[in-house]
């Protein structure tokens, strides 16, 4: 399939992908215990105020009419209506996506600065003690849970320390800045391991490559092979690795949000999943599954732009 079929067929290939993913968002949130109406208004609560909630966000309906109205309003652009805030989802999610897209960009920038040069040096000195050392860390990285990292950096580098503040947002452009710093470099160390792992063992099986043999037999210096021939073949299993780890950060997003209690989307998911908010873990749920699915494609077109010889 030539690239440009690929990008016009493929967005219809994934729409049984997004129907499903809404079907499982919705039985899995209607499956969670617990009623939405006396959440809303306490136990002391009487039922015929109980029953007037049910009626104004149709949770008295059945299950498959309640569906069919969520589709419904994905159709028209909508998300429904927040059972807890009584505004729409849509632009509670607007309100809530700054931080959420901050953190996720961050977290890559700095994974990327971290593992590219770590991995280089590795596969260039491999055997070597920097070689050794580095997969001590990149394999250290693996293993610590985001929510511990995050809560060392914060002891460290906020109680300890005072450089950076311990939870929340700031307003100007330079406070969010100095309060994303630990929240990316958390997501950002873990993804950074992964991708030194990787793009090593990539590197290393482009270096043995008869690519790069006949680049040597032609004259060319060892540099020019390793930055004109080897990195560039090396980074196509990489960005697929990324795209697959992107959708990762962006469900992770839920545990970093909440650790440093940063009001983004993974915040607004918790709020939404304790307070029985149907309509806003179904609106956040369907927007990562969408960005988890946008990225992917562009992923693949990345891909065969890197490496035409790959077929779609």
């Amino acid at each position: 399939m030539s690239r440009y079929r690929f990008v016009l067929y493929r967005p219809f290939q994934l729409i049984p992908v997004l129907v499903g993913i809404s079907i499982i968002t919705f039985v899995m949130v209607r499956s969670i215990p617990g009623d939405p109406a006396r959440v809303l208004l306490g136990p002391r609560t009487t039922e015929e105020a109980l029953r007037r909630v049910r009626e104004q966000f149709g949770l008295n309906e059945p299950l498959w009419l309640q569906y069919f109205y969520f589709v419904k309003n994905l159709f028209k652009g909508e998300l429904g209506k927040s059972i807890l805030y009584k505004v729409d989802v849509l632009k509670l999610i607007a309100t809530r996506i700054e931080p959420t897209l901050v953190l996720v960009i961050g977290s890559v920038l700095l994974a990327l600065l971290i593992a590219t040069p770590m991995a280089a040096i590795a596969a260039r000195r491999r055997g070597g003690w920097a070689d050794h050392l580095i997969r001590i860390i990149s394999t250290a990285g693996l293993g610590f849970p985001a929510f511990w990292l995050g809560i060392m950096l914060i002891l460290l580098f906020s109680v300890q320390l005072g450089w950076f503040p311990v939870t929340g947002y700031g307003r100007t452009f330079w406070a969010k800045v100095h309060h994303m710093v630990l929240p990316c470099l958390t997501s950002g160390l873990a993804l950074a391991a992964v991708l030194t792992r990787n793009l090593r063992a990539s590197i290393l099986a482009e270096l043995q490559s008869d690519q790069a043999t006949a680049a040597r037999a032609r004259g060319l210096s060892e540099n020019t092979v390793f930055w004109r021939h080897v990195v560039p073949n090396s980074l196509v299993p990489t960005v697929n690795l990324l795209a697959v780890n992107i959708g990762w950060l962006i469900s992770g997003s839920v545990v970093i949000e909440t650790v440093f209690a940063i009001p983004g989307m993974g915040q607004l998911l918790v709020r939404g999943i304790f307070t029985r908010d149907y309509m806003v873990v179904q609106g956040v749920a369907m927007v990562f599954a969408c960005a988890t699915v946008l990225v992917n494609f562009l992923a693949d077109i990345l891909t065969v732009t890197i490496d035409p010889r790959i077929k779609l």
